[in-house]
């Protein structure tokens, strides 16, 4: 199953779950956030949830579940803005942007709880198609 990484340049890519120990995932999902990311926070932006209509719950079927990664550093690194994932983390709201490139993963019940994995089908195609047009939407916006 796949997931989804928007950079700071607003510019999507799907990549593969990965594959191995939580460690060996851990490692890969923070080289696809990049910018010597050592630790990621887990985070559940409200709008992904009320505006993109995204389960914020984990269910019985693994990935229907999604929720963002970011650099936990990324405020004391020279990271720039992310503005999508500062839209679906409130910016605009309390004042704290997100810094650095953004993954959105899936969640699935685990033997010790909830782990991370690829997002379902059907959620990433509506997923990858709502943030395809939020990026046009901000390009447009940031050109005009």
């Amino acid at each position: 199953m796949k997931i989804i990484r928007v950079s700071t340049e607003m510019e999507l890519s799907e990549h593969e779950f990965p594959e191995g120990s939580y460690s060996r995932q851990n490692a890969v999902l923070r080289e696809l956030i990049g910018n010597d990311c050592n630790i990621y926070e887990h985070v559940l932006p409200e709008r992904l949830y009320k505006e993109m209509h995204m389960i914020g719950q984990v269910t019985n079927v693994p990935g229907q579940c999604v929720s963002m990664l970011v650099d936990e550093e990324g405020l004391y690194k020279r990271s720039r803005s992310n503005l999508i994932g500062s839209y679906l983390y409130g910016t605009d709201v309390h004042g704290y942007p997100v810094m650095g490139n953004i993954l959105i993963v899936g969640e699935k019940w685990g033997d010790e709880g909830i782990d991370f994995c690829g997002i379902e089908k059907s959620v990433f195609e509506s997923l990858q198609q709502q943030l395809n047009d939020m990026i046009s939407a901000f390009k447009t916006s940031k050109e005009g």
